[in-house]
């Protein structure tokens, strides 16, 4: 084992004591970098996704030139539906589109049980490829979509505005809706468990679309599998970090989840939800990542309000409320990514 030379982002997740907060942020290996838009050019994304050398150099772009604290494998959410035999397209500018879309029980039937270590081999070496590469510099973070947001893909097709065809789904057909969950809740529980033997030292939890359900509904169709989803991960005290967007009214549920972290977007406060739930869990987030569109002045403001909400303590992984916007200038999350190191020394 490699030690880990700067492992300030796994001691924040344990909340250990550290000299200053930790930062990453969500999508950090993507578009922003004229370095991998050069790589982008090149390739598609799905190639990259499955050749372990482009996503290691890919998810390493970030650790050396912006100088984050964790590095986070690239790779997508939708290559599980994809190895449970679905057609998986990126269509530019547009986004994912799984053809054939499920709805019925007949077609969840026909779907795949996978091997991890089968199907989703590229995944696997591509993070043990990076942790070798990386060399103990940074931790690497493995991530997976949440049994919900999966089906919700898979139902849709793609993204949506409304999400008609997934609720129609869970209101007319919910024993076909929960037997997909729980294949997927099987699923992704052995894929997280079989990146952190493949060498991550942290997993996330993507669930994108956990707020567009309905308090009782989020419980009923999302919260119940990511709990299944946490006590299924092997683990040997590698945290696992969920980032629930929009759910803002589980949030004591969700941090009795299992999870070391709790990952929040920029429409909460941060001392609130520590003064509610951070006895028992680590807090992730959250400055809303169009405020990497202004100037610096208004950056370092942001980033202070986001350091002073949380306060003085461990237990605080600095990071984007979402994904970092493709039309960013990378200068703005260098200068982000300074000041959180540099002011945020004081709290601790």
């Amino acid at each position: 084992m490699t030690q880990i030379k700067n492992n300030l982002f796994i001691k924040a997740c344990k909340k250990e004591p550290v000299e200053r907060t930790p930062i990453w942020v969500m999508r950090q290996a993507g578009r922003y970098l004229p370095e991998y838009r050069a790589i982008r050019d090149k390739y598609d994304f799905i190639t990259m996704c499955k050749t372990p050398e482009l996503a290691a150099e890919v998810t390493i772009q970030p650790v050396d030139l912006i100088g984050v604290d964790a590095a986070i494998i690239f790779s997508d959410i939708l290559v599980i539906p994809e190895a449970m035999g679905m057609k998986l397209e990126m269509i530019e500018s547009k986004g994912p589109k799984l053809y054939n879309p499920i709805r019925s029980v007949d077609h969840v039937n026909e779907l795949k049980t996978i091997d991890p270590y089968k199907e989703l081999k590229y995944v696997l070496d591509a993070v043990s490829l990076t942790k070798r590469q990386l060399n103990g510099r940074v931790p690497l973070i493995g991530f997976a979509g949440s049994p919900w947001t999966l089906m919700t893909y898979m139902v849709e097709g793609g993204g949506s505005k409304n999400f008609s065809e997934i609720k129609k789904f869970i209101y007319n057909q919910p024993d076909a809706a929960h037997k997909l969950l729980d294949l997927l809740a099987d699923i992704v529980a052995s894929y997280l468990s079989a990146k952190i033997e493949s060498g991550a030292n942290a997993v996330q939890i993507f669930d994108t679309w956990g707020g567009i359900l309905s308090p009782d509904d989020f419980a009923q169709f999302s919260l119940q599998y990511i709990t299944k989803v946490i006590s299924k991960i092997k683990r040997s005290g590698e945290p696992v970090i969920i980032f629930a967007k929009g759910v803002h009214y589980k949030l004591d549920q969700l941090a009795s989840c299992g999870a070391d972290v709790i990952g929040l977007d920029w429409t909460m406060n941060l001392n609130s939800v520590r003064n509610m739930i951070g006895n028992k869990v680590a807090l992730q987030g959250n400055l809303d990542p169009t405020i990497l569109y202004s100037p610096k002045e208004k950056i370092l403001k942001e980033a202070m309000n986001v350091l002073e909400s949380f306060g003085k303590g461990s237990g605080h992984i600095f990071n984007l409320g979402h994904g970092i916007l493709p039309d960013v200038n990378p200068e703005n999350l260098k200068y982000l990514v300074d000041v959180v190191k540099k002011e945020s020394v004081r709290f601790h």
